[in-house]
């Protein structure tokens, strides 16, 4: 963890515009709003508006360079290699006080939950490993890549942990531990067996399935690897029905500007305008999460797609 510390305060030494970024944490308003057994929260971020706000469609990332890329990255911004073919980046518009970005060397679409995962968040201790789909969160759905912030941050990652024993290995639905949460995920305990990497098989070809068209959709996922207090492997997966909420779209004078990637789904809803957070209330994040994901249980073909392992 020192070794994180320090290369952030590296970074924060060289890079203004980060350094600004990450002291703008500081102004951050947070408040509580507990929803059932989820300790969930409302932070305003103006910073992530950026993320919040991006145009994901197909025409608009063609459109414009992409800012994963070695090539068009900020000349401040440097890379540790973390595994082989994944960079760890300082990301410059942070939720979080620590929050990297993990990138792919190559250019290629976030179209699932990667393997490696799993390695890296066994190099990455006390950190949540996180990926956003490309209907799930994710503003450069073109270039893969990761993210991982503190695990204890997590206010769902935390309930995981204390629902789920460590010795119940495999995967447990939300619902099949007794959870009063406002949308259903996955939690998994993956053991260090052949079962565990069928768990880790499992979890990376989790997909969700589109409201509209009731198709499978890989990109409507987020996901979360990290290692317990045990030094066991923790995965949660919430799989998704849309990327983003009605309220999004409104023209009423009611429109708020709430994208849920991985971080709100895990309990921390980030409004990026300061209307949105004095507006969302326990009743409107309810109303949000059960607009991209699924509020009372999970279509049979997920749960039997866990089921084998």
């Amino acid at each position: 963890m020192a070794v994180l510390e320090e290369l952030v305060e590296s970074q924060l030494d060289e890079w203004p515009d980060a350094r600004r970024n990450y002291d703008g944490l500081r102004a951050t308003e947070r408040r509580c709003a507990p929803l059932g057994d989820l300790n969930a929260a409302v932070q305003l971020n103006p910073a992530r508006i950026r993320s919040t706000g991006a145009a994901v469609d197909k025409a608009s990332v063609a459109a414009r360079p992409c800012f994963l890329c070695a090539a068009n990255r900020p000349e401040e911004q440097f890379a540790v290699q973390i595994a082989p073919g994944w960079q760890l980046l300082v990301n410059p518009f942070p939720i979080l006080p620590m929050h990297f970005t993990i990138v792919s060397e190559r250019h290629e679409p976030q179209s699932a939950i990667p393997l490696d995962m799993a390695t890296i968040a066994e190099r990455l201790p006390g950190m949540a490993v996180f990926f956003n789909g490309a209907r799930a969160g994710a503003s450069a759905p073109d270039h893969l890549h990761l993210q991982a912030v503190l695990r204890d941050e997590l206010p769902l990652l935390r309930l995981a942990e204390e629902k789920h024993p460590s010795d119940m290995g495999g995967f447990q639905t939300s619902g099949q531990l007794g959870l009063d949460v406002p949308f259903q995920f996955m939690s998994g305990v993956i053991s260090p067996d052949t079962a565990g990497m069928l768990s880790l098989m499992k979890a990376t070809q989790t997909f969700g399935i589109d409201a509209e068209t009731g198709a499978r959709d890989k990109g409507l996922v987020n996901a979360f690897f990290w290692i317990d207090g045990r030094g066991l492997m923790r995965v949660v997966v919430i799989p998704r029905r849309a990327h983003r909420p009605p309220h999004y779209f409104r023209e009423d004078g009611k429109r708020l500007v709430i994208s849920p990637g991985a971080i709100d789904m895990a309990g921390i809803m980030i409004t990026p305008r300061s209307e949105d957070f004095s507006a969302v209330t326990p009743e409107i994040m309810r109303e949000i999460y059960s607009a991209v994901a699924f509020a009372d249980t999970l279509p049979t073909e997920i749960t039997e797609h866990f089921k084998t392992v």
